[in-house]
């Protein structure tokens, strides 16, 4: 079995991490892959104007002990699934090891409490940094409860193409859920957005190999804001917004009837919607169990933070996304 066989899984003993351990060992278990779990940390040094030196540096013999411990804990979690396993500690920050580690792998799975906002944003942050700097297809795994209280969803209808609405805020609603207590749902349903760019051909592509591993059905989405608040509003009243949307969707045709071509038994559903790509994949997340989605990977800030349309559905999708980044192997 080669490294590109195995699946990179970073945990750092949080419910959200043990969550991701879990879908990755689901995921190993279905393609008969191994896992790598590994455990980093970062010794900081701090100042201490009341010591000699102005500075001191912690003893990380405790750190160290504390991340071997949370790799016990992963290695029994996983002990009966019959996959293979194997443990590191690693010094240094979660993302740039994580990122560092990612040449070497098939798939890197991290988890996010997913609850949006400022916080997930900031630089560091695994579940942001390393999806954008990754060499290898990066999976996020968000933490959420079963049910949200205070929201009422009226789940999308894949099969007809309409969106779900929501009573409430999903973000607003969202709790701790203690390890174990989130199920992990097989992949049976893949939505991967689609919009003529290579980023999202590259998408396309990842997504049928998760769709030809799953078994699972896989739809193709691509929004067209053309409503009054949409980006083409200001386009003359005499122009037909319907064909609009159908001219979008032959050209989503020709891509998707290829793929389909080069991939006997395979059919790919084709929505074409009325709005942004973010808000359409991120409604499609809560009747599917992964979404897909292509980004250009920039380096620097604007690089860790991803692309809008990707970090808007990291960030507020209700299933695991798959992140295809320009550095990722076709």
């Amino acid at each position: 079995m080669t490294r590109s066989e195995v699946v990179l899984v970073g945990v750092d003993g949080s419910a959200a991490s043990l969550h991701a351990l879990d879908w990755a060992t689901a995921y190993a278990h279905r393609v008969g892959w191994a896992l790598h779990i590994v455990c980093s940390y970062s010794l900081p040094s701090f100042t201490a104007a009341s010591l000699d030196g102005g500075y001191a540096a912690l003893d990380d013999t405790t750190i160290q002990e504390g991340a071997k411990a949370v790799l016990v804990e992963a290695e029994n979690r996983v002990a009966d699934a019959g996959v293979r396993a194997t443990t590191e500690v690693a010094t240094g920050d979660a993302a740039g090891v994580l990122v560092e580690l990612s040449a070497d792998y098939g798939l890197a799975v991290v988890g996010t409490r997913g609850r949006g906002g400022f916080t997930e944003r900031l630089l560091g942050t695994v579940s942001s940094a390393l999806p954008a700097h990754a060499k290898c297809p990066v999976v996020v795994v968000p933490l959420r409860a079963e049910t949200n209280r205070g929201v009422s969803w009226t789940p999308p209808d894949l099969s007809s193409g309409e969106p779900g609405t929501a009573a409430g805020s999903a973000d607003d609603a969202e709790s701790d859920v203690a390890p174990g207590a989130a199920e992990i749902r097989e992949v049976r349903r893949i939505v991967v957005g689609v919009d003529g760019s290579p980023q999202a051909e590259r998408a396309l592509q990842h997504a049928i190999v998760q769709a030809n591993a799953w078994g699972a059905e896989l739809t193709a989405v691509t929004g067209v804001p053309v409503g009054n608040a949409g980006m083409l509003a200001w386009l003359p009243s005499s122009i037909d917004r319907e064909q609009v949307l159908a001219d979008i969707g032959a050209g989503m045709d020709v891509l998707v009837d290829r793929y389909e071509a080069e991939n006997p038994g395979l059919r790919i559903r084709r929505i074409v919607l009325d709005g942004t790509g973010a808000e359409l994949l991120t409604e499609f997340s809560t009747a599917s169990d992964l979404v897909v989605v292509g980004s250009r990977g920039r380096g620097g800030f604007r690089g860790l933070l991803l692309g809008s349309t990707s970090q808007a559905v990291l960030h507020h999708a209700a299933c695991p996304v798959l992140v295809v980044n320009k550095h990722c192997p076709d």
